[in-house]
Protein backbone atom coordinates (compact mmCIF):
# COMPACT_ATOMS: atom_id res chain seq x y z
CA UNK A 1 0.00 0.00 0.00
CA UNK A 2 1.43 3.73 -0.89
CA UNK A 3 1.41 5.90 1.72
CA UNK A 4 1.62 9.15 -0.20
CA UNK A 5 1.66 10.27 -3.99
CA UNK A 6 3.65 12.39 -5.92
CA UNK A 7 2.73 14.76 -8.80
CA UNK A 8 5.01 17.00 -10.78
CA UNK A 9 3.21 20.72 -11.59
CA UNK A 10 3.93 24.16 -13.52
CA UNK A 11 2.66 26.29 -11.43
CA UNK A 12 2.69 25.35 -7.60
CA UNK A 13 0.54 28.56 -6.19
CA UNK A 14 -1.94 27.45 -8.41
CA UNK A 15 -1.76 23.82 -7.40
CA UNK A 16 -1.69 24.71 -3.71
CA UNK A 17 -5.41 26.88 -4.28
CA UNK A 18 -6.79 24.11 -6.30
CA UNK A 19 -5.52 20.95 -4.14
CA UNK A 20 -6.84 22.93 -0.83
CA UNK A 21 -9.94 23.43 -2.13
CA UNK A 22 -10.82 19.37 -2.76
CA UNK A 23 -8.96 17.81 0.11
CA UNK A 24 -9.66 20.08 3.10
CA UNK A 25 -13.28 19.01 2.76
CA UNK A 26 -12.06 15.68 2.27
CA UNK A 27 -10.22 15.35 5.98
CA UNK A 28 -6.75 16.91 4.51
CA UNK A 29 -4.94 19.60 5.41
CA UNK A 30 -1.33 21.49 4.14
CA UNK A 31 1.53 19.98 6.69
CA UNK A 32 4.57 21.34 4.41
CA UNK A 33 5.68 23.60 1.77
CA UNK A 34 8.39 24.25 0.13
CA UNK A 35 10.15 26.92 -2.47
CA UNK A 36 9.53 23.51 -5.45
CA UNK A 37 7.11 21.41 -3.44
CA UNK A 38 4.00 20.86 -0.60
CA UNK A 39 2.36 18.45 1.61
CA UNK A 40 -1.43 17.55 2.12
CA UNK A 41 -1.86 14.64 5.02
CA UNK A 42 -5.17 13.30 6.82
CA UNK A 43 -6.58 14.78 9.98
CA UNK A 44 -5.24 11.44 12.09
CA UNK A 45 -8.24 12.56 14.71
CA UNK A 46 -11.07 12.93 12.56
CA UNK A 47 -10.41 9.63 10.75
CA UNK A 48 -10.00 7.31 13.78
CA UNK A 49 -13.04 9.17 15.18
CA UNK A 50 -15.34 7.85 12.07
CA UNK A 51 -17.47 10.26 10.25
CA UNK A 52 -21.13 9.28 9.71
CA UNK A 53 -21.96 8.25 5.82
CA UNK A 54 -24.05 11.75 5.66
CA UNK A 55 -21.29 13.62 6.92
CA UNK A 56 -19.00 11.63 4.34
CA UNK A 57 -21.66 13.01 1.76
CA UNK A 58 -21.62 16.32 2.87
CA UNK A 59 -17.32 16.42 2.50
CA UNK A 60 -17.78 14.92 -0.93
CA UNK A 61 -20.20 17.54 -1.93
CA UNK A 62 -18.24 20.01 -0.93
CA UNK A 63 -15.23 18.65 -2.21
CA UNK A 64 -16.81 18.56 -5.70
CA UNK A 65 -17.74 22.31 -5.25
CA UNK A 66 -14.76 23.36 -4.13
CA UNK A 67 -12.98 21.71 -7.56
CA UNK A 68 -15.61 23.76 -9.60
CA UNK A 69 -14.44 26.49 -8.24
CA UNK A 70 -10.81 25.53 -8.08
CA UNK A 71 -10.90 25.29 -11.36
CA UNK A 72 -12.97 28.32 -12.31
CA UNK A 73 -9.91 30.90 -11.06
CA UNK A 74 -7.04 28.69 -12.44
CA UNK A 75 -8.37 29.30 -16.07
CA UNK A 76 -9.24 32.93 -14.75
CA UNK A 77 -5.45 32.32 -14.19
CA UNK A 78 -4.43 31.26 -17.23
CA UNK A 79 -6.28 33.73 -19.41
CA UNK A 80 -4.92 37.28 -17.54
CA UNK A 81 -1.01 35.41 -18.12
CA UNK A 82 -1.57 34.59 -21.47
CA UNK A 83 -3.16 37.89 -22.31
CA UNK A 84 -0.23 39.36 -20.68
CA UNK A 85 2.38 37.37 -22.37
CA UNK A 86 0.31 38.23 -25.77
CA UNK A 87 0.36 42.30 -24.46
CA UNK A 88 3.84 41.99 -24.02
CA UNK A 89 4.60 39.96 -27.39
CA UNK A 90 3.19 42.59 -29.05
CA UNK A 91 5.30 45.17 -27.63
CA UNK A 92 8.82 43.41 -28.04
CA UNK A 93 7.66 43.59 -31.68
CA UNK A 94 6.55 47.21 -31.69
CA UNK A 95 10.49 47.53 -30.04
CA UNK A 96 12.06 45.62 -32.36
CA UNK A 97 13.19 43.36 -29.18
CA UNK A 98 14.46 40.10 -30.96
CA UNK A 99 15.41 39.12 -27.31
CA UNK A 100 11.60 38.76 -25.46
CA UNK A 101 10.25 37.79 -28.79
CA UNK A 102 12.46 34.68 -29.01
CA UNK A 103 11.34 33.80 -25.11
CA UNK A 104 7.44 34.10 -26.33
CA UNK A 105 8.08 32.28 -29.53
CA UNK A 106 7.87 28.17 -29.54
CA UNK A 107 11.29 26.93 -31.49
CA UNK A 108 8.38 25.26 -33.92
CA UNK A 109 6.37 28.35 -34.27
CA UNK A 110 4.76 29.31 -37.69
CA UNK A 111 2.61 32.56 -38.34
CA UNK A 112 0.33 32.09 -41.25
CA UNK A 113 -0.62 35.26 -43.12
CA UNK A 114 -3.90 35.99 -45.09
CA UNK A 115 -2.19 36.24 -48.01
CA UNK A 116 -0.92 32.68 -47.76
CA UNK A 117 2.67 33.69 -46.81
CA UNK A 118 4.05 31.27 -43.95
CA UNK A 119 7.19 32.41 -41.40
CA UNK A 120 8.77 30.63 -38.53
CA UNK A 121 10.55 32.04 -35.93
CA UNK A 122 13.79 32.61 -37.27
CA UNK A 123 12.15 34.95 -40.00
CA UNK A 124 10.51 37.46 -37.19
CA UNK A 125 14.19 37.17 -35.47
CA UNK A 126 15.69 37.97 -38.15
CA UNK A 127 13.06 41.14 -38.90
CA UNK A 128 13.83 42.54 -35.57
CA UNK A 129 17.03 42.29 -35.05
CA UNK A 130 17.55 43.93 -38.26
CA UNK A 131 14.69 46.54 -37.67
CA UNK A 132 13.68 46.27 -40.68
CA UNK A 133 10.23 47.87 -39.65
CA UNK A 134 10.25 50.83 -37.74
CA UNK A 135 6.38 50.89 -35.39
CA UNK A 136 4.91 54.06 -34.37
CA UNK A 137 2.29 52.16 -33.39
CA UNK A 138 1.53 48.02 -32.93
CA UNK A 139 -0.89 47.73 -30.74
CA UNK A 140 -4.21 45.21 -30.03
CA UNK A 141 -7.68 46.07 -28.85
CA UNK A 142 -11.03 43.76 -28.48
CA UNK A 143 -8.50 41.38 -26.85
CA UNK A 144 -10.27 37.87 -25.65
CA UNK A 145 -8.32 34.69 -24.45
CA UNK A 146 -9.90 31.53 -24.58
CA UNK A 147 -8.40 28.12 -22.46
CA UNK A 148 -8.79 24.81 -22.77
CA UNK A 149 -6.75 22.96 -20.52
CA UNK A 150 -3.06 23.41 -21.88
CA UNK A 151 -4.23 25.47 -24.82
CA UNK A 152 -4.71 28.98 -25.13
CA UNK A 153 -5.93 31.38 -28.18
CA UNK A 154 -5.77 35.12 -28.40
CA UNK A 155 -8.15 36.89 -31.27
CA UNK A 156 -7.99 40.72 -31.20
CA UNK A 157 -7.65 43.34 -33.83
CA UNK A 158 -4.28 44.30 -34.54
CA UNK A 159 -3.16 48.39 -35.26
CA UNK A 160 0.00 48.04 -37.13
CA UNK A 161 1.67 51.85 -38.50
CA UNK A 162 5.61 52.19 -39.35
CA UNK A 163 7.74 52.34 -41.60
CA UNK A 164 9.74 49.84 -43.53
CA UNK A 165 13.24 51.39 -45.37
CA UNK A 166 11.11 54.08 -47.55
CA UNK A 167 7.12 53.22 -47.80
CA UNK A 168 5.11 53.65 -45.04
CA UNK A 169 2.38 51.51 -43.47
CA UNK A 170 -0.97 51.78 -41.71
CA UNK A 171 -3.42 49.14 -41.60
CA UNK A 172 -5.53 46.77 -39.16
CA UNK A 173 -6.04 43.01 -38.95
CA UNK A 174 -7.86 40.61 -37.29
CA UNK A 175 -5.06 37.85 -35.78
CA UNK A 176 -5.50 34.43 -33.78
CA UNK A 177 -2.38 33.54 -30.81
CA UNK A 178 -2.52 30.07 -30.14
CA UNK A 179 -0.77 29.33 -26.83
CA UNK A 180 0.51 26.41 -25.19
CA UNK A 181 1.63 25.36 -21.91
CA UNK A 182 5.10 23.88 -21.73
CA UNK A 183 6.79 22.65 -18.19
CA UNK A 184 8.41 26.11 -19.08
CA UNK A 185 5.73 28.12 -19.01
CA UNK A 186 3.65 29.47 -22.30
CA UNK A 187 4.36 29.77 -25.29
CA UNK A 188 3.43 31.28 -28.65
CA UNK A 189 3.70 28.59 -31.13
CA UNK A 190 1.42 30.12 -33.95
CA UNK A 191 -0.43 32.88 -35.43
CA UNK A 192 -3.10 33.14 -38.05
CA UNK A 193 -3.25 36.82 -39.42
CA UNK A 194 -6.40 37.83 -41.72
CA UNK A 195 -5.58 39.89 -44.69
CA UNK A 196 -5.00 43.54 -43.95
CA UNK A 197 -7.82 46.28 -43.41
CA UNK A 198 -7.08 50.02 -44.21
CA UNK A 199 -7.18 52.46 -41.82
CA UNK A 200 -9.82 55.10 -42.28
Amino acid sequence: MHDHIGLKVTNLGASLRFYTAALVPLGHLLCCREDISMGFEPIRQHNRSGASQGGRMKNIIAALIGLALSASALAADDRATVAALDTKYQAAVETNDAAAMAQILADDFVLATGNGKTFKKADLIDEARTAANRYEHQEDSQQVVRVWSDTAVVTALLWVKGRNKDPSFNYKLWFSDIYVRTPTGWRYVFGQASLRLPCP
